[in-house]
């Protein structure tokens, strides 16, 4: 605990009057003792304030998630307790982690004479990994309002910033409902279902033909069949950690919007009944999750890669994939996320993608590069110079090749943009999973 006491504005208004006066003492000398008494009198209560408010009249405990997601609001709660006899309007500000920003810090409130008060802030991660949030900064007044005390206390509070979080939640809401696959609105998709799995109540989203008519005489309410794909496949997502996954879209790393989108689906996949896994790499292997599943699938990828982040290194396809096929025996989607604007690099990686299918049935997601199409569309006013719309054409021309290519190498290939990759990923495991590609 660290005090500093500063004195405030009202003190010093109030050392102004003595000065003032002490102008006229030259013009009138009598006036000295009064001046003199004026002082001493304004020290002593000053001094008297002082030496109330040096006790220490507040307690504060911080209660906070364990697990913040990234990108998103966590709340964190204050607790604060009063020894003091009198009301207090205190002002509190909390040292955050690297990387963290709160709107809504500092946070201030009124606490009753030896009562209680419960302050809430917001903090929101910019980026994963293992922090602390730090000490607590407190600031009241004294009783007279002379001295404002600050008053530092110590407090470490472990936390680990996992990926978005949230975005799980809101599927389960919508799982509550009977509605698991709203969120990328995927209609009837070729192939149909696969078998029975249970009667329900109809929903607005739900086909006529999907109603069951005899469960609904029965139940006296209209009642659908559900049916449910096939389970017990595996999924394993790999996720390129490379130079070309820094790229920031739409506030996050190319690579974090990979990860959150492997999330959501590891959790779409494991309600379905499927295994899922991970393997995160750029000049070596540094995840390796290999497919399960359960209830806990999702939490086994979130722990194992929540502290991995991109650097700005070449990724290395050839020991990533050559760990895959020795790490991984059975049929399996394979879902590889990269960024690829070099030709050479593009060439090896469908070379890889090639060898992979015979066992395995390959899933690439090339992210697109908005900034670029921008420069490279015609008649844009953004590109500088010629030099640069005919460097963004180049690079567009080698991201179309290399998706072409795997393609015919027998690839599946999904070209997107971050922002709607977890969507259109989710919508194409599920048609994939309707066809029995799997």
């Amino acid at each position: 605990m660290r005090l500093i006491v500063v004195p405030t504005r009202a003190l010093v208004w109030l050392s102004v009057a003595p000065l003032a006066l002490s102008v006229f003492v030259a013009l009138e000398p009598a006036l000295l003792k009064s001046v003199l008494l004026l002082d001493g009198t304004l020290l002593g209560v000053a001094l008297l304030d002082l030496a109330f408010c040096l006790r220490r009249q507040l307690e504060i405990r911080r209660t906070a998630p364990d697990v913040l997601s990234l990108k998103r609001r966590n709340l964190v709660r204050l607790e604060l307790s009063s020894r003091a006899a009198r009301r207090l309007r205190v002002e509190v500000q909390d040292d955050l982690f690297a990387g963290a920003d709160s709107a809504d810090l500092p946070v201030s409130g009124e606490i009753s004479a030896r009562g209680q008060l419960t302050l809430t802030y917001h903090v929101e991660p910019s980026a994963r990994g293992a922090y602390t949030l730090g000490d607590h900064h407190l600031r009241y007044r004294s009783l007279l309002g002379l001295w404002q005390r600050q008053l530092r206390v110590a407090a470490n509070w472990p936390v680990r910033v996992y990926p978005d979080l949230k975005q799980l939640q809101g599927y389960d809401l919508l799982a509550r409902d009977s509605r698991e696959y709203a969120l990328v609105r995927v209609s009837r998709m070729k192939g149909g279902e696969s078998e029975f799995a249970r009667l329900r109540d109809q929903v607005p989203d739900d086909e006529h033909r999907a109603i069951d008519w005899k469960a609904t005489a029965r139940r006296q309410r209209l009642t659908v069949r559900e049916y449910q794909l096939e389970s017990n496949q595996n999924l394993l997502f790999m996720l390129d950690a490379g130079r070309m996954m820094t790229g920031i879209e739409a506030g996050l790393s190319r690579f974090d919007h990979a990860l959150n989108a492997s999330l959501m689906l590891s959790h779409v996949a494991s309600r379905t009944g499927d295994r899922v896994g991970m393997l995160g790499f750029d000049q070596n292997v540094r995840v390796f999750v290999s497919p399960g599943g359960g209830p806990s699938a999702t939490r086994r990828l979130i722990q194992a890669a929540y502290d991995l982040h991109p650097e700005l290194v070449e990724p290395d396809y050839e020991r990533a994939f050559s760990y895959l096929s020795s790490r991984v025996r059975s049929r399996t989607l394979v879902i590889l996320f990269s960024h690829v604007i070099d030709g050479t690099i593009g060439e090896l990686l469908v070379r890889r993608v090639k060898a992979l299918r015979g066992t395995h049935l390959p899933l690439v997601v090339l992210f697109r590069d908005t900034d670029i199409e921008a420069l490279a569309e015609p008649g844009s006013r953004l590109a500088p110079d010629l030099y640069t719309k005919a460097a963004a054409a180049e690079i567009l021309r080698n991201q179309r090749a290399v998706a072409l290519d795997m393609k015919r190498a027998g690839a599946l290939v999904l070209e997107t943009d971050a922002r709607t990759l977890t969507g259109k990923l989710v919508g194409r495991y599920l048609e994939l999973k309707a066809r029995n590609l799997l």
